[in-house]
């Protein structure tokens, strides 16, 4: 009988982890700390130890497409090859993208409240895009806010370096499931009810979906190719995975991107105060770039409300 993939393999270098045994693939401590060094030069991701397994069951899949037996041969086909579509392959692979339609509901007031003050037309830049509920929500409420014809003058830039998530970003298309918690106003308003073949999908609707351009971006690049201003920008949820130089380069980046007192909206558990002095908290996970009209820095202020996130959790890796 011919012997199996692991019964020709060498004994394992190192003993065998918890949730180990049984795997198609050795996967040895050099295997991971080498993805880990990749994973942050390529795209600024921090993996922690605890991301072990997620890394090998993600990565196993594109040893199995490239028909190879070690994680070495893939990570040494990987950098000798250089082949963009495997480079955009292995980050897509570890990128995670956990999103909903209105999550963190209470920066979405805030965006209504202040685009209408804006010197028209406004345009907001949603820079972890996923799977396009964000930057469509974004989209409905720049509708709310300015009615629909003011809101056809607006325009939301979104952005993701996973290609694949912008690809079912930009058809637009979701399981009804995904939006059953939004009022019936809304749903009646922003999206198109599925029949036959697309029975319990929802789209939306063309007049949202005219508003949002989507772009793949690494947050880690050196130029963004934007040469317009934003006069909001949604990060929320990303800078947990950069260690805090990194966040502070994005941060960097960021700010001659901005319109003078542009906001930036983080997410529940990211907190910038530590990481720059070009922005100052004005709220809940909301902040307000320092910079005036003329480039002065504008003496940072004490916040107005409370941030449930007040303690620093800048450089965690995950």
């Amino acid at each position: 009988m011919m012997a199996t993939r692991a019964q020709q393999r060498p004994d394992r270098a190192e003993p065998v982890r918890s949730g180990e045994q049984g795997r198609d693939f050795e996967f040895t401590s050099a295997d991971f700390a080498r993805i880990r060094d990749l994973i942050h030069r390529s795209a600024g991701i921090s993996l922690s130890d605890h991301k072990r397994d997620m890394a090998y069951s993600r990565l196993a899949r594109r040893l199995r497409a490239r028909g190879l037996d070690t994680f070495k041969q893939y990570l040494d086909l990987l950098e000798a090859e250089n082949d963009p579509a495997e480079w955009e392959a292995f980050t897509n692979a570890l990128t995670t993208n956990l999103t909903a339609f209105f999550r963190e509901a209470h920066h979405f007031p805030i965006l209504a409240e202040f685009v209408p003050r804006r010197p028209q037309p406004v345009s907001v830049w949603c820079s972890a895009a996923s799977t396009g509920e964000e930057p469509y929500s974004i989209a409905m409420t720049l509708i709310e806010a300015l009615g629909d014809s003011g809101a056809r003058q607006a325009s939301v830039l979104a952005t993701d370096i996973d290609t694949q998530v912008l690809a079912k970003a930009e058809a637009g298309m979701y399981q009804f499931d995904q939006v059953k918690h939004l009022s019936p106003e809304r749903l009646k308003r922003f999206f198109l009810k599925g029949t036959g073949a697309h029975a319990g999908m929802v789209k939306v609707r063309p007049e949202v979906r005219a508003l949002v351009r989507f772009q793949q971006l690494n947050l880690t690049d050196r130029d963004y190719q934007l040469r317009s201003q934003f006069d909001a920008i949604f990060c929320r949820n990303v800078m947990i995975y950069f260690d805090k130089p990194t966040q502070a380069q994005v941060l960097g980046r960021f700010e001659p991107l901005m319109k003078s007192g542009g906001l930036l909206f983080a997410g529940h558990s990211e907190n910038f105060t530590y990481v720059t002095q070009a922005f100052k908290l004005r709220g809940q996970t909301v902040y307000e770039l320092t910079r005036d009209a003329t480039g002065t820095r504008t003496p940072a202020r004490a916040s107005t409300s409370t941030s449930t996130s007040s303690h620093t959790t800048s450089g965690v890796t995950v």
